[in-house]
């Protein structure tokens, strides 16, 4: 059982890296507006920021497997792009709808660390 689950996470996490970042903004997206409650107009500006960051860092991850794997500077990079796409995000959300969002990067981050699937 736990081979079973073990093998269907590393499956879900295989597809996540492999989706466009239109996808994965898609995703990103539907689960904020669910967590937060996003109106219309909202659901709009989170995608096309969800989008912006995930082109992003889908760029530097392929310069990331040419050079053998996740440095120091990248790690810093993208955690600037995560840090600059948190600062957007509280302009377009709510004070509540932020708090909400908070609660769900660190439900994110919480699955990340357990081996929980995708970002």
């Amino acid at each position: 059982m736990i081979v079973i689950l073990f093998g269907t996470m590393v499956s879900m996490a295989q597809n996540w890296q492999n989706s466009s970042p239109e996808e994965r903004a898609k995703q990103q997206t539907d689960q904020i507006k669910e967590k937060c409650g996003l109106n219309k107009e909202q659901e709009k500006k989170v995608y096309d920021l969800n989008l912006e960051s995930g082109k992003k860092m889908s760029k530097m991850r392929e310069e990331m497997q040419g050079g053998g794997g996740p440095s120091d500077e990248m790690r810093e990079k993208m955690t600037k792009i995560r840090e600059e796409q948190n600062k957007e995000m509280k302009k377009i959300l709510t004070a509540d709808q932020y708090v909400k969002y908070e609660k769900y990067l660190e439900e994110r981050r919480a699955a990340r660390q357990g081996g929980g699937g995708p970002r």
